[in-house]
Protein backbone atom coordinates (compact mmCIF):
# COMPACT_ATOMS: atom_id res chain seq x y z
CA UNK A 1 0.00 0.00 0.00
CA UNK A 2 1.04 3.68 -0.87
CA UNK A 3 1.17 6.61 1.85
CA UNK A 4 -0.53 8.62 -1.17
CA UNK A 5 -3.86 7.09 -1.04
CA UNK A 6 -5.85 8.10 2.55
CA UNK A 7 -6.21 5.18 4.61
CA UNK A 8 -8.20 4.47 7.70
CA UNK A 9 -7.43 1.76 10.40
CA UNK A 10 -10.57 0.08 11.36
CA UNK A 11 -9.42 -2.61 13.34
CA UNK A 12 -6.36 -3.34 15.51
CA UNK A 13 -5.89 -6.49 17.94
CA UNK A 14 -2.93 -7.39 19.73
CA UNK A 15 -2.14 -11.64 20.37
CA UNK A 16 1.06 -13.55 21.15
CA UNK A 17 2.06 -13.36 17.93
CA UNK A 18 2.36 -9.75 16.89
CA UNK A 19 -0.51 -7.36 16.04
CA UNK A 20 -3.20 -7.56 13.58
CA UNK A 21 -4.72 -4.65 11.48
CA UNK A 22 -7.77 -4.01 9.18
CA UNK A 23 -7.03 -0.44 6.87
CA UNK A 24 -9.73 0.29 4.44
CA UNK A 25 -8.62 2.64 1.44
CA UNK A 26 -10.91 3.52 -0.76
CA UNK A 27 -12.86 0.00 -2.21
CA UNK A 28 -10.50 -2.09 -0.57
CA UNK A 29 -9.49 -3.41 2.56
CA UNK A 30 -6.38 -4.91 4.19
CA UNK A 31 -5.58 -7.43 6.54
CA UNK A 32 -1.96 -6.88 7.97
CA UNK A 33 0.44 -8.79 9.88
CA UNK A 34 2.88 -6.23 12.22
CA UNK A 35 3.95 -3.17 10.76
CA UNK A 36 2.39 -3.17 6.94
CA UNK A 37 3.00 -6.20 5.96
CA UNK A 38 -0.12 -6.79 3.95
CA UNK A 39 -1.34 -10.41 4.23
CA UNK A 40 -4.65 -9.73 2.28
CA UNK A 41 -6.79 -7.26 0.12
CA UNK A 42 -10.27 -7.32 -0.18
CA UNK A 43 -12.46 -5.37 -2.78
CA UNK A 44 -15.72 -4.92 -0.65
CA UNK A 45 -18.17 -4.64 -3.26
CA UNK A 46 -17.44 -8.43 -3.88
CA UNK A 47 -15.63 -10.13 -1.19
CA UNK A 48 -14.90 -13.21 -3.35
CA UNK A 49 -13.10 -10.79 -5.98
CA UNK A 50 -9.60 -12.33 -6.23
CA UNK A 51 -7.37 -8.99 -6.91
CA UNK A 52 -3.67 -10.69 -6.74
CA UNK A 53 -2.33 -13.06 -9.24
CA UNK A 54 -1.14 -15.43 -6.55
CA UNK A 55 -4.64 -15.82 -5.15
CA UNK A 56 -5.88 -16.11 -8.55
CA UNK A 57 -3.34 -18.81 -9.85
CA UNK A 58 -4.24 -20.58 -6.50
CA UNK A 59 -7.63 -20.81 -8.05
CA UNK A 60 -6.68 -22.24 -10.84
CA UNK A 61 -4.74 -25.31 -9.03
CA UNK A 62 -8.66 -26.00 -7.56
CA UNK A 63 -9.80 -26.01 -11.00
CA UNK A 64 -7.30 -28.91 -11.69
CA UNK A 65 -9.69 -31.13 -10.09
CA UNK A 66 -12.58 -32.02 -12.22
CA UNK A 67 -15.42 -32.11 -9.59
CA UNK A 68 -14.07 -31.06 -5.73
CA UNK A 69 -16.38 -31.71 -2.93
CA UNK A 70 -13.82 -30.60 -0.24
CA UNK A 71 -11.41 -28.54 0.45
CA UNK A 72 -8.97 -28.06 3.23
CA UNK A 73 -7.50 -24.55 3.74
CA UNK A 74 -4.33 -24.17 5.66
CA UNK A 75 -4.01 -20.21 6.62
CA UNK A 76 -7.14 -18.48 6.17
CA UNK A 77 -6.20 -14.33 6.09
CA UNK A 78 -9.10 -12.44 4.97
CA UNK A 79 -10.70 -15.72 3.27
CA UNK A 80 -10.96 -13.94 -0.20
CA UNK A 81 -9.56 -17.53 -1.95
CA UNK A 82 -11.78 -19.13 0.47
CA UNK A 83 -15.12 -17.15 -0.63
CA UNK A 84 -13.91 -17.66 -4.23
CA UNK A 85 -13.86 -21.47 -3.49
CA UNK A 86 -17.42 -21.97 -1.69
CA UNK A 87 -18.80 -19.26 -4.97
CA UNK A 88 -17.52 -21.21 -7.78
CA UNK A 89 -16.47 -24.93 -6.74
CA UNK A 90 -19.21 -27.39 -6.26
CA UNK A 91 -17.68 -27.67 -2.70
CA UNK A 92 -20.24 -28.91 0.29
CA UNK A 93 -17.23 -29.42 2.82
CA UNK A 94 -14.81 -27.21 3.72
CA UNK A 95 -12.32 -26.95 6.55
CA UNK A 96 -9.83 -24.01 7.48
CA UNK A 97 -7.12 -24.04 10.20
CA UNK A 98 -5.89 -20.65 11.15
CA UNK A 99 -3.28 -20.04 13.80
CA UNK A 100 -4.63 -16.62 15.33
CA UNK A 101 -8.29 -16.60 16.13
CA UNK A 102 -8.42 -13.13 15.56
CA UNK A 103 -8.27 -13.45 12.40
CA UNK A 104 -11.51 -15.42 11.07
CA UNK A 105 -12.89 -12.27 13.36
CA UNK A 106 -11.66 -9.79 11.43
CA UNK A 107 -12.76 -11.69 8.24
CA UNK A 108 -16.16 -12.16 9.48
CA UNK A 109 -16.60 -8.93 10.67
CA UNK A 110 -14.38 -6.21 8.58
CA UNK A 111 -13.16 -7.78 5.43
CA UNK A 112 -16.71 -9.90 3.77
CA UNK A 113 -16.26 -13.81 5.01
CA UNK A 114 -19.46 -15.35 4.90
CA UNK A 115 -20.42 -17.28 8.29
CA UNK A 116 -21.25 -20.44 5.53
CA UNK A 117 -22.45 -23.49 6.82
CA UNK A 118 -19.67 -25.19 4.75
CA UNK A 119 -17.22 -23.71 5.92
CA UNK A 120 -15.54 -25.13 9.74
CA UNK A 121 -12.43 -22.75 11.04
CA UNK A 122 -10.55 -24.76 13.46
CA UNK A 123 -7.65 -22.28 15.20
CA UNK A 124 -4.84 -23.55 15.67
CA UNK A 125 -0.78 -24.62 14.43
CA UNK A 126 -1.34 -26.48 10.94
CA UNK A 127 1.26 -28.59 11.67
CA UNK A 128 -0.10 -29.80 14.40
CA UNK A 129 -4.11 -30.23 13.63
CA UNK A 130 -2.82 -31.74 10.08
CA UNK A 131 -3.65 -35.28 11.14
CA UNK A 132 -6.93 -34.58 12.68
CA UNK A 133 -8.28 -32.87 9.82
CA UNK A 134 -10.79 -34.39 6.92
CA UNK A 135 -9.05 -35.97 3.76
CA UNK A 136 -9.83 -33.30 0.90
CA UNK A 137 -10.25 -32.96 -2.81
CA UNK A 138 -7.92 -29.96 -2.74
CA UNK A 139 -5.82 -28.45 0.02
CA UNK A 140 -4.26 -25.33 0.00
CA UNK A 141 -1.61 -23.92 2.12
CA UNK A 142 -0.71 -20.47 2.34
CA UNK A 143 1.40 -20.23 5.93
CA UNK A 144 2.56 -16.94 6.09
CA UNK A 145 3.31 -14.55 8.84
CA UNK A 146 4.96 -10.84 9.25
CA UNK A 147 8.53 -12.42 8.85
CA UNK A 148 7.63 -14.32 5.57
CA UNK A 149 6.86 -18.32 5.06
CA UNK A 150 5.82 -19.90 8.44
CA UNK A 151 8.71 -23.22 8.76
CA UNK A 152 5.96 -25.49 7.72
CA UNK A 153 6.92 -23.94 3.62
CA UNK A 154 9.91 -26.02 4.35
CA UNK A 155 9.24 -29.07 6.82
CA UNK A 156 9.31 -31.97 4.95
CA UNK A 157 7.27 -34.21 6.97
CA UNK A 158 4.16 -31.88 7.28
CA UNK A 159 4.75 -30.98 2.83
CA UNK A 160 4.58 -35.18 2.47
CA UNK A 161 1.48 -35.33 5.25
CA UNK A 162 -0.59 -32.62 2.93
CA UNK A 163 -0.65 -35.14 -0.27
CA UNK A 164 -1.38 -37.98 2.37
CA UNK A 165 -4.63 -35.69 3.32
CA UNK A 166 -5.55 -36.08 -0.48
CA UNK A 167 -8.49 -37.88 -1.95
CA UNK A 168 -7.61 -40.29 -4.94
CA UNK A 169 -7.36 -37.38 -7.61
CA UNK A 170 -7.15 -34.64 -5.35
CA UNK A 171 -4.50 -31.46 -5.62
CA UNK A 172 -1.87 -30.08 -3.44
CA UNK A 173 -1.80 -26.04 -3.59
CA UNK A 174 0.80 -24.32 -1.78
CA UNK A 175 2.05 -20.73 -2.43
CA UNK A 176 5.82 -20.24 -2.21
CA UNK A 177 8.06 -17.70 -1.84
CA UNK A 178 10.23 -17.29 -5.30
CA UNK A 179 14.05 -17.14 -4.98
CA UNK A 180 16.33 -14.83 -7.19
CA UNK A 181 15.87 -17.75 -9.69
CA UNK A 182 12.59 -17.67 -9.61
CA UNK A 183 12.44 -21.07 -8.65
CA UNK A 184 10.53 -21.95 -5.52
CA UNK A 185 11.37 -21.42 -2.27
CA UNK A 186 13.15 -24.77 -1.12
CA UNK A 187 13.04 -26.33 -4.92
CA UNK A 188 15.05 -28.90 -3.88
CA UNK A 189 13.26 -29.95 -0.81
CA UNK A 190 9.80 -30.12 -3.72
CA UNK A 191 11.68 -31.98 -6.05
CA UNK A 192 12.93 -34.28 -3.92
CA UNK A 193 9.63 -34.90 -1.80
CA UNK A 194 7.63 -35.23 -5.07
CA UNK A 195 9.63 -36.58 -7.37
CA UNK A 196 9.69 -33.75 -9.90
CA UNK A 197 6.08 -34.64 -9.99
CA UNK A 198 4.29 -30.81 -10.20
CA UNK A 199 3.62 -28.01 -11.67
CA UNK A 200 4.55 -24.09 -11.26
CA UNK A 201 3.06 -21.12 -11.45
CA UNK A 202 4.97 -18.45 -11.17
CA UNK A 203 3.24 -14.95 -10.54
CA UNK A 204 3.77 -10.98 -11.00
CA UNK A 205 4.11 -10.79 -6.74
CA UNK A 206 6.99 -12.68 -6.74
CA UNK A 207 5.09 -15.84 -5.64
CA UNK A 208 4.86 -19.28 -6.93
CA UNK A 209 2.04 -21.49 -6.18
CA UNK A 210 3.21 -25.24 -6.98
CA UNK A 211 0.59 -27.77 -7.84
CA UNK A 212 1.04 -31.21 -6.50
CA UNK A 213 -1.36 -34.08 -7.30
CA UNK A 214 -2.66 -36.52 -4.85
CA UNK A 215 -0.76 -39.25 -7.07
CA UNK A 216 2.29 -40.46 -9.53
CA UNK A 217 0.53 -41.11 -12.29
CA UNK A 218 -1.74 -38.15 -12.09
CA UNK A 219 -1.26 -35.56 -14.92
CA UNK A 220 -2.07 -31.66 -15.19
CA UNK A 221 -4.94 -32.19 -17.95
CA UNK A 222 -4.01 -28.60 -19.51
CA UNK A 223 -6.95 -28.64 -21.78
CA UNK A 224 -9.31 -29.60 -19.60
CA UNK A 225 -8.36 -26.99 -17.33
CA UNK A 226 -8.42 -24.19 -19.83
CA UNK A 227 -11.90 -25.30 -20.19
CA UNK A 228 -13.15 -25.05 -17.12
CA UNK A 229 -11.13 -21.48 -16.23
CA UNK A 230 -13.21 -20.50 -19.58
CA UNK A 231 -16.13 -21.57 -18.51
CA UNK A 232 -16.12 -19.86 -15.31
CA UNK A 233 -14.67 -16.23 -16.50
CA UNK A 234 -18.09 -14.69 -16.91
CA UNK A 235 -19.43 -15.04 -13.15
CA UNK A 236 -14.78 -14.57 -12.13
CA UNK A 237 -15.14 -11.40 -13.74
CA UNK A 238 -11.51 -12.27 -15.61
CA UNK A 239 -10.14 -14.65 -17.49
CA UNK A 240 -7.28 -16.84 -16.37
CA UNK A 241 -5.80 -17.18 -19.53
CA UNK A 242 -3.02 -15.92 -19.16
CA UNK A 243 -1.76 -17.13 -16.04
CA UNK A 244 -2.30 -20.52 -17.74
CA UNK A 245 -0.43 -20.34 -20.07
CA UNK A 246 2.57 -18.99 -17.48
CA UNK A 247 2.33 -22.86 -16.21
CA UNK A 248 5.36 -24.91 -16.43
CA UNK A 249 7.05 -28.78 -15.03
CA UNK A 250 8.79 -28.95 -11.90
CA UNK A 251 11.97 -26.58 -12.06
Amino acid sequence: MTNEREERLLARVEDAYGIVSVYEVEDYRFLEFGEAIEQSCVFTADPSWLEYDYTRAMLIGALCHELPESALFLGLGAGTLTQACLKFLPLDDVEAIELRPDVPRLAMEYLGLDDDPRLYVRIGDAVELLPTAEKADLIFVDLYTDHGPGVAHLAWNFLEQCQQQLNPGGWLVINQWAGDDGKPLGAALLRGLYHRHYWELPVKEGNVVVLVPAEFDQELQIDELRARAEALAPQLGYSLEYLIKAIRPAT
